[in-house]
């Protein structure tokens, strides 16, 4: 299964190690990696091969600058071909300019978006087309009257607890300012509190204390500090036996 990592904190900080911890797991999911970081704006770097393999991610994090906010993805192909178009993260603005990232752990089943969207995404991926969902989802909002930020996290929130119902929503997005986290399958998602902010990911990345992120439940992070929180929702994904199955064998 792909895996995610997820920062968010008030000040600049030194993640590097757990960067390099994180794209270790790339043997397990060797078909592709990506990551969205800062520095002046928003840069998205992807490459549709194994992070282990790659050319100049190792180089890049022994010199990788201290950040605020951070995005990282290692893939595990289930919906799409092995391309770039398909990596994570999957980035784009709204018609008020706002700058959207997702990254995305599951499959999408169900779901309005799942074809509607096939002729406008970059790729083939079930996740792209959830993520060009949401922001027309938001553009209809906008389109009325631009949101503030509590309105964003309630637009953000009923979309995914809309769209939870039969499909696994292991994601984690960013606006520009807030990091909404979201999980719906268990023993999955996990974070660690920092001296200055919080990071988040599939599975822990040191020996430290890390705990499990709430089941069915979308929380909004800014500077490190949690700032909203929605209602725990029904909408827990319970694999079939095929999708366990699938998934042992990958660790086997």
């Amino acid at each position: 299964m792909c895996e995610l990592l997820g920062f968010t904190s008030e000040i600049n900080t030194d993640i590097s190690d757990y960067l390099r911890a994180f794209f270790t797991h790339s043997e397990n999911n060797p078909h592709g990696w990506g990551m969205m970081y800062e520095n002046g704006g928003r840069i998205i770097l992807k490459e549709p091969v194994c992070a282990n393999e790659s050319s100049f991610l190792g180089d890049m994090i022994d010199s990788f600058a201290p950040q605020k906010n951070l995005l990282a993805h290692i893939r595990f192909a289930t919906v799409g071909s092995i391309n770039e178009n398909n990596c994570h993260p999957f980035t784009d603005t709204d018609i008020s300019g706002r700058e959207w990232t997702l990254i995305h752990n599951g499959t999408i089943f169900n779901g309005r978006h799942n074809h509607r969207y096939s002729a406008a995404q970059h790729g083939d991926t079930d996740s792209e087309r959830f993520f060009l969902s949401l922001l027309d989802a938001m553009n209809e909002h906008i389109s009325r009257a631009v949101p503030n930020e509590r309105e964003r996290f309630e637009i953000v929130n009923n979309f995914i607890v809309e769209n939870a119902p039969r499909n696994k929503l292991n994601l984690m997005i960013y606006d520009g300012d807030m990091l909404y986290v979201h999980k719906n399958l268990k023993n999955t998602l996990c974070f660690k509190r920092l001296e200055n902010g919080i990071i988040f990911a599939t599975k822990p990345l040191d020996n430290g204390v890390w705990i499990p992120f709430p089941m069915a439940q979308v929380i909004a992070y800014k500077h490190g500090h949690e700032v909203y929180r929605g209602d725990r929702h029904k909408g827990t994904f319970v694999p079939p036996l095929e999708y366990i199955t699938a998934m042992d064998a990958m660790y086997i």
